[in-house]
């Protein structure tokens, strides 16, 4: 772009980003709405791998867009979820790597005292787009300020294949634990087993543990950040979950994230829990194997355990600036183009709603109701838990995540290495190396 070019451009931005604070009418808008890049300004970010291609495509056609308007050049690096996080915490310990990533869940407490303050940016953002869900604010902010800013979630859900259910004698997904059970024992019965991972699959492992254990009452921490794992409520669930294992397919204890979409579409397993990404790789194949896959597949919500309510949590794409960064200010703005509207629904739609938003004018983007197995993805971030609770997200929090102190716990409990009991009690060994106490 040249130098003329890119003065008007910025010239025309400011103008309508005047005339929208001198329109909008409600609370107080944030005085900046654009951040100047700094001179000869380049960027470069870390993010997590695809799962769905048109996520990437549109990403990068959006990285292309905002550099073809401000002449800043954005280098863009993808890892699997596994890498992103060792990669982030080297960065972060060293002064020195990407300026940007865009991590999982709550990986950057961390090393929140490296992070560039985003308050502007995430209040300019919340009052043009009707406001963050509680679950934003609970992994961007910090003792009232914002130090990393929810670019969405990656939501599960019940993924199956409705012929295999009906050939196994249900007609309609079960809403409850017993049912779930029944269903799963009766789709092994019939050698078309379910199959729920159980290695360190940062999103599905820790999806389903997370869903079991809180269903049942058990839960990581207290209100009082205390750590509450080895109760009678975390026992029962494990109890339930070794039970569900034993109609597993073989080798689930050491599924990673993309291990459960493989042995879904090559036909190995008729049930998992997933985000869309399985329905995208069928929907959006040439060949008729996967086409009619596709036809078959079904989405269905978390069944409800004995606490009476859905609980569940999902994935989180928290994106942060570092301190260390030449170019705060190209980066903020980089952050801000990606999250308007212009650029972030065309994402959504290409990637038919992987990443659920965290702001809730985005509730109504069509995405979610041009196909009705998007409908199930829609609200994850507005029905969230973090895998803290019933405590705080936070360093101690972030830790035990990172030790996969909840899924390994299942995984021992599951395949009989522990009692339940035990399993419990090691968990909470574990858990209060992290929680210091």
């Amino acid at each position: 772009m040249t130098t003329c070019n890119r003065r008007r451009f910025l010239q025309s931005a400011t103008v309508l980003g005047v005339a929208g604070q001198l329109l909008r009418s409600g609370p107080a808008q944030s005085a900046v709405s654009k951040w100047e890049p700094e001179k000869g300004a380049s960027l470069r970010l870390l993010r997590w791998k695809r799962f769905v291609q048109g996520d990437e495509d549109q990403f990068m056609a959006n990285t292309r867009r905002f550099t073809e308007l401000t002449g800043v050049e954005v280098r863009v690096d993808s890892e699997n979820f596994e890498e992103v996080r060792p990669k982030a915490a080297v960065a972060a310990n060293v002064g020195a790597g990407p300026d940007i990533i865009i991590a999982t869940n709550e990986d950057h407490f961390q090393y929140p005292s490296q992070l560039l303050d985003l308050t502007d940016l995430a209040e300019y953002l919340g009052q043009k787009y009707g406001g963050w869900y509680d679950a934003s604010r609970d992994f961007g902010m910090v003792q009232g300020k914002w130090f990393a800013l929810p670019t969405g979630a990656a939501g599960g859900a019940m993924v199956y294949r409705k012929s295999m259910m009906a050939a196994a004698g249900f007609d309609t997904f079960p809403q409850d634990f017993p049912g779930f059970l029944k269903l799963c024992q009766a789709l092994k019965a019939r050698s078309k087993p379910p199959g729920l991972a159980l290695g360190h699959a940062t999103g599905d492992a820790n999806g389903w543990t997370h869903w079991v254990m809180w269903g049942f009452g058990g839960r990581l921490a207290d209100e009082n950040n205390r750590v509450a794992i080895n109760s009678k409520e975390t026992i029962a669930a494990l109890e339930y979950a070794k039970e569900l294992y034993q109609t597993f397919a073989p080798g689930t204890v050491s599924w990673l994230d993309p291990s459960n979409n493989k042995a879904f579409l090559a036909g190995e397993i008729s049930l998992t829990l997933n985000g869309i990404s399985i329905y995208y790789a069928a929907k959006t194949a040439t060949d008729a194997k996967m086409s009619a896959i596709a036809a078959d597949i079904q989405h269905a919500f978390y069944p409800i355990g004995p606490i009476g309510k859905r609980a569940t949590g999902g994935l989180m794409f928290p994106a942060f600036i570092f301190k260390y960064s030449k170019y705060p200010n190209a980066a903020k703005e980089y952050l801000r183009f990606m999250m308007e509207r212009e650029q972030y629904e065309p994402w959504q739609a290409a990637c038919i709603g992987y990443v659920a938003q965290p702001l809730r004018a985005y509730e109504s983007n069509p995405i979610w109701t041009a196909d009705p197995q998007h409908v199930f993805f829609r609200d994850v971030v507005k029905t969230m838990r973090h895998a803290g609770y019933a405590g705080k997200l936070g360093q101690a929090s972030a830790a035990a995540t990172a030790d996969f102190v909840v899924v390994d716990m299942f995984a021992e409990a599951c395949t009989g290495q522990q009692t339940p009991r035990e399993a419990a009690q090691r968990a909470e060994t574990r858990a209060r190396r992290h929680y210091r106490v």
